[in-house]
């Protein structure tokens, strides 16, 4: 169940229990065809993940973010990206499984493809999850992605206990439908996942307008935001639909994007800021991400958000 909002700038904390993968990324021309072997124009190793992604983006932001995650010891040196952006390590694990991992395809036009190992992410119980939040209180946020086990126990103890609730179902699974998504506070989706989540056929895509009266239906008390990718985002809150063309921008790389949307979208709205306001503030800084290699590394900061223009 969602909270009051606040209607004046507030300094709290936010927890991400989310996933933290080692990405390896391949630059090749077009992504590998069936039964085709593809030379790399180039390899990168970096800190990834949905999770780690969204943290960094928060905290660029300007956030104050408690990241809830695991990963193998091998890989602290990767890891530590995430205390260097300014995440607190406190709810941060090392356990003896693998880490996860991602094997990453971009290409000439800037889109990816990707194959997703679990590892670490996936370690976590449901009886572990109660130390997961000792220190939050009642009016705090949690953000989920869905790259982690636990995902139902985490929200509905996080309900429980007065927290509001951010979730970005990806990777989308027939499972996420039947997770109590009624006690969110914001819902972030692209356009394949809200057809999904609604039953609704993908092709053609449903017009904006059309998705406000399912959405308020289904779930009238959670601010459903959009991504619609090169065409830019929307929102859909309380009846009503805000929409915010994409800038244009020449793209080089689509990795993280939608995390950094929804870091830079997820603080102003935490901030009180207007719904337009914070869509608008997401957009742009996706904008600069799209401009960029890499997932975590192309995350813009808040002041170079600040100074962007066309």
């Amino acid at each position: 169940m969602q909270l009051s909002r606040f209607t004046q700038t507030v300094v709290m904390p936010i927890y991400n229990y989310g996933s933290i993968n080692i990405d390896h990324v391949y630059r090749v021309p077009h992504l590998v065809r069936p039964g085709e072997t593809l030379s790399s124009q180039d390899y990168q190793q970096v800190l990834g993940g949905k999770g780690a992604n969204q943290s960094i983006a928060l905290a660029r932001a300007g956030s104050e973010v408690l990241h809830i995650g695991r990963y193998n010891l091998a890989d602290q040196a990767l890891v530590h990206t995430l205390i260097d952006a300014g995440v607190s390590p406190i709810y941060l694990a090392t356990v003896t499984e693998p880490s996860g991992h991602a094997i990453i395809q971009v290409d000439d036009q800037g889109e990816n493809s990707i194959i997703l190992y679990a590892g670490a992410n996936h370690s976590f119980t449901p009886d572990q999850l109660v130390c997961c939040l000792q220190t939050a209180q009642a009016g705090d946020w949690l953000l989920l992605q869905n790259e982690c086990s636990c995902t139902q126990e985490m929200i509905e103890l996080a309900a429980a206990r007065g927290l509001q609730l951010a979730f970005n179902p990806a990777p989308m699974q027939a499972a996420v439908k039947e997770l109590p998504l009624e006690r969110l506070a914001v819902l972030f989706v692209n356009q394949v996942e809200v057809c999904q989540l609604l039953d609704l056929p993908l092709e053609p895509p449903p017009a904006l307008a059309d998705l406000v009266a399912l959405l308020q239906t289904r779930w009238p008390t959670t601010l459903v935001v959009i991504t619609l990718g090169a065409q830019g985002a929307a929102s859909i809150y309380q009846g009503q639909l805000e929409f915010v063309p994409a800038l244009p921008v020449q793209v080089v790389d689509t990795t993280g994007a939608g995390d950094t949307f929804t870091g830079y979208f997820l603080h102003a709205w935490m901030q009180g800021q207007p719904l337009r306001t914070a869509l608008e503030r997401a957009v742009k800084a996706s904008a600069l991400c799209v401009q960029r290699v890499g997932a975590s590394s192309s995350i813009p900061y808040a002041a170079e958000v600040d100074a962007f223009e066309q």
